[in-house]
């Protein structure tokens, strides 16, 4: 006989899986009951978008992701389709967690979800976070970032089943005009110089470069390192965003969250890119991440200021839906008060980037 005080019954729910007993008859369902019985429910901190929970079971630890609880943007935090390009990146270049299984019914947790196997490694966000390193191992990490994006950009999607998972022809009209979209929908106030910008975009739109798969969303933190010598990447996560698009936009996107030493004396807070660990020694510059790129795929990064610029707008857009959320009650986790303070900084960034290429 099972002892109730122990089983899933016992088990406290949280915001986003309030019944962790119907997750449990589910997952007996789905035949993964190799894992054992569930344990424990927790939310793991850092998501700004998708929630992401670990499951501890007897059989060891898993993750479950799922939508936010509110405020969800049409076309956004698709399960299905962040699942299917984990499934189809396993055994590739790419490092990700493994697939397990896919729940579409909104009526086991409230939205639907799915689960990977849990990956041990390092996420490194801020100054703090990287105290760990050395100088030599913040350049290490700048070299694997690169690496690893030249690999994402690698990717024969034909051959991994990928082929029809977006459209690269017009790739960066269609996003200007989607994230124009979602500020519509997420719209709580007045955005100085949003309007202004949306018009310089559009006016210096350049031709979109080869189609590859992008992930949408890369940067530091969305990757779990281990810190063994050689350091490596151990899981890229958090492909919510990833499509079939213009590699320079993805590349773009990364250097608007590289956060450097510089950056501080421009009076940029904390907060407006996140990411400040890559402002500690060691940490390559944008300038060096973007000629290590050209070099390991070949492409011309010259005009990637335009796409860093854009990458500040998409981040804008980004934070202004989560703040959104947050002014709704619908955020779960620390820190997203801040979220919609960076968002102004964001696009005066934007602005004097593309100063710069006049």
């Amino acid at each position: 006989m099972t002892d109730s005080s122990s089983g899933p019954g016992a088990i406290p729910g949280v915001p986003g899986v309030a019944d962790p007993r119907g997750l449990a008859r589910w997952l007996a369902e789905a035949g993964l009951t190799d894992l054992g019985e569930l344990r424990g429910v927790e939310l793991i901190a850092g998501g700004r978008s998708n929630l992401t929970y670990r499951l501890d079971l007897d059989g060891g630890k898993i993750v479950l992701r799922r939508p936010p609880l509110g405020h969800v943007l049409p076309t956004a935090h698709d399960m299905s389709r962040e699942y299917r390009v984990l499934s189809a990146l396993a055994g590739t270049a790419v490092p990700v967690p493994a697939t397990l299984a896919i729940c579409s019914d909104p009526g086991v947790i409230g939205a639907p979800f799915y689960l990977m196997r849990f990956v041990d490694g390092l996420i490194l966000r801020t100054a703090e976070d990287g105290a760990v390193l050395s100088p030599d191992q913040a350049s290490e990490l700048s070299n694997l970032m690169a690496e690893t994006m030249a690999s994402i950009h690698g990717v024969e999607v034909r051959a991994v089943g990928l082929g029809d998972f977006g459209r690269p022809a017009g790739y960066l009209a269609r996003q200007l005009s989607r994230w124009q979209r979602q500020r519509e929908l997420s719209n709580t106030r007045e955005l100085p110089g949003y309007e202004e910008l949306v018009q310089r975009l559009a006016a210096g739109l350049p031709d979109s470069a080869d189609g590859t798969l992008v992930h949408g969303d890369f940067r530091l933190d969305n990757t779990l390192v281990q810190l063994s010598r050689p350091a490596r990447v151990a899981a890229v996560v958090d492909w919510e965003m990833s499509t079939l698009g213009d590699p320079l936009a993805d590349l773009g996107l990364t250097l608007s969250y590289w956060f450097e030493g510089a950056d501080r004396s421009e009076g940029l807070s904390d907060t407006t890119l996140r990411a400040t660990v890559t402002s500690l020694p060691g940490f390559w510059t944008r300038e060096q991440f973007a000629a290590r790129y050209a070099e390991l795929t070949g492409r011309d990064v010259s005009g990637i200021g335009y796409y860093i610029a854009f990458g500040y707008f998409k981040l804008a857009i980004v934070l202004e839906g989560i703040h959104a959320r947050f002014l709704q009650h619908q955020t779960v986790g620390e820190g997203f008060e801040r979220e919609g303070q960076a968002v102004p900084a964001l696009i005066d960034r934007a602005h004097q980037m593309l100063d710069t290429l006049n």
